[in-house]
């Protein structure tokens, strides 16, 4: 079977939906799309590995496996999305130490969580993005009106999960400049609030 490289569109937040967030793949090469549900904690995790510039006080999790994982040689070289079971992804972490390639399961959110910060590259074969994977076909209007299209086109594709992609009332955040929004990541991330920190980088990505 062959293997599609994907790469982190985003993530969306419900506000209705406690704990909610999907994690939109992208087909490298092609236009469909791939949305995973996601935990909270990991949904935090990859959005702050997203932001490369901002470091948390202390690690989370992923990071102290990184640590771990550098201290004692191991690299995770890719992530392989290989299974889909009744809307529930598998995935493995292809790891080598000493010249010695080792296969670890994983929860697909822990597999992207340290994919970014390994800078793996992730992949799922291509039955699987059959499968799952949708088209988002947008028109060449303005890159507002795209992403609107796309985030209603992804809310439709997973209302079988009972998930609400609804995007979270940022008001306040728009009003502000880009710098004013990069000193607030900042502090969230100081203060180890990265669900808030997440919404932040979500809404710096959109002016980027």
């Amino acid at each position: 079977m062959s293997l599609v490289r994907l790469n982190i569109k985003g993530i969306s937040y419900s506000q209705t939906q406690n704990g909610a967030y999907a994690l939109i793949l992208n087909e490298v090469g092609g236009e469909r799309k791939l949305p995973i549900v996601i935990g909270a904690f990991e949904a935090q995790s990859i959005a702050i590995a997203l932001e490369k510039e901002i470091k948390p006080p202390r690690p989370l999790t992923h990071d102290l496996f990184k640590n771990f994982a550098d201290r004692f040689e191991i690299v995770v070289k890719q992530v392989i999305i290989h299974k889909l079971v009744d809307g529930v992804f598998y995935s493995s972490l292809i790891c080598e130490r000493d010249g010695i390639e080792e296969i670890i399961d994983a929860r697909t959110s822990d597999a992207i969580a340290l994919a970014l910060r390994f800078d793996a590259p992730i992949f799922t074969y291509k039955n699987i993005l059959d499968k799952a994977g949708i088209y988002l076909k947008a028109e060449e209007k303005q890159r507002e009106k795209e992403e609107k299209q796309e985030e209603e086109i992804i809310e439709e594709e997973l209302l079988k999960e009972e998930i609400d992609l609804k995007a979270e009332d940022t008001s306040d955040y728009k009003k502000m400049s880009l710098e004013e929004l990069k000193e607030l990541l900042s502090q969230a991330v100081s203060q180890e609030d990265y669900e808030k920190a997440a919404r932040i980088r979500d809404e710096i990505s959109k002016r980027k």
